[in-house]
């Protein structure tokens, strides 16, 4: 129980709870009107927590629906069939999605060839975010291969800082390097609480694939 609204009756509580709103919906109003800049964002969805593909997705989704063109880059995910790559082939007008990899890098156990892999998906990336028609790029994954040295970590920065201004790019994976963090606009670590998969549950059609 709220003390502070201990002693009122219903009606003061109420009333004091509107005025209450009202204040804060009048502070976001003049927060928001401040917020006038436009800009295409890097966006890095990053920690050991489930969801950072998932929230990604979102995004495509989402700006699929407001008829922006988007390209998706899975720089691990190649050997899996999932329900978001069906969904989103059915815009092949508005989604460019390809899966570039071979599946984990610990079940591939073959370094030279994820490399490889890594390098040609990066560059597929590198296409579409030289593509002026293409607002929204996805690097699914990409925050892996960075770690294990696959691909050229200055190459990838330089490329997100000599973005369109339009552009918005999306980085997935766990243990984002610190420099692309800090060079994003919007970081989320997606922060593990509890999972499934500890009580030996595996991974489940429609939710992670």
């Amino acid at each position: 129980m709220n003390h502070k609204y201990a002693n009122l009756s219903e009606t003061e509580k109420t009333e004091r709870h509107n005025q209450k709103m009202a204040r804060k919906d009048s502070a976001r109003d003049k927060m928001l009107a401040r917020k006038t800049k436009e800009k295409g964002l890097i966006m890095v969805h990053t920690g050991k927590g489930k969801g950072k593909t998932t929230a990604a997705m979102g995004l495509a989704i989402r700006a699929i629906g407001n008829d922006m063109k988007i390209g998706i880059i899975q720089f691990v995910k190649g050997a899996w069939s999932t329900g978001e790559t069906k969904v989103l082939n059915h815009f092949p007008e508005l989604c460019t999605i390809k899966a570039m990899g071979e599946g984990f890098t610990w079940k591939t156990q073959n370094r030279d060839r994820d490399i490889e892999l890594a390098n040609i998906a990066w560059n597929e990336a590198k296409s579409l975010i030289n593509n002026p028609e293409i607002k929204m790029v996805i690097l699914d994954e990409i925050n892996i291969v960075l770690k294990y040295d696959y691909i050229d970590l200055e190459d990838v920065k330089n490329t997100l800082k000599n973005k369109r201004e339009d552009l918005h790019i999306v980085l997935t994976g766990r243990k984002a390097h610190d420099d692309i963090i800090e060079l994003s606009d919007l970081t989320t670590e997606m922060e593990m609480v509890k999972h499934h998969f500890r009580d030996d549950v595996k991974a489940q059609l429609g939710i992670e694939y």
